[in-house]
């Protein structure tokens, strides 16, 4: 599974930015997708994990409420849509893939995307 991220960009407190996140591969449905952030000098965070088959989904208290995740399956893409952005929302943004199982962990991941800058100004 190859990961494509894009929609990053410099947004001001308060807005908006819309991620996506596009695979290849033919058995899309069957991975768990999950959202992580990397800020300058501090490790890797989850955001967000939209579980294979997309019954669930698991947001990080910390986006709860602003982040909205969603897939889909007949396009091979899941999007991030963020509002309310925040100046810590700033980080590199990582669509990772696994199979049939689902995890916050990062280790638990086997694909990765190349990351996504968002930077949100105050």
């Amino acid at each position: 599974v190859q990961l494509v991220e894009s929609g990053g960009g410099l947004v001001q407190a308060g807005g908006s930015l819309r991620l996506s996140c596009a695979a290849s591969g033919r058995t899309f449905s069957s991975y768990t997708i999950g959202w992580f952030r990397q800020a300058p000098g501090k490790e890797r965070e989850f955001v967000v994990a939209i579980v294979w088959g997309g019954a669930n989904t698991y947001y990080a208290d910390s986006v709860k409420g602003r982040f909205t995740a969603s897939r889909d399956d007949a396009m091979n893409k899941v999007y991030l849509q963020m509002s309310s952005l925040k100046p810590e929302d700033t980080a590199v943004y990582y669509c990772a893939a696994v199979q049939y199982r689902f995890g916050t962990r990062t280790e638990l991941y086997d694909y990765w995307g190349q990351g996504t800058q968002v930077t949100v100004s105050s």
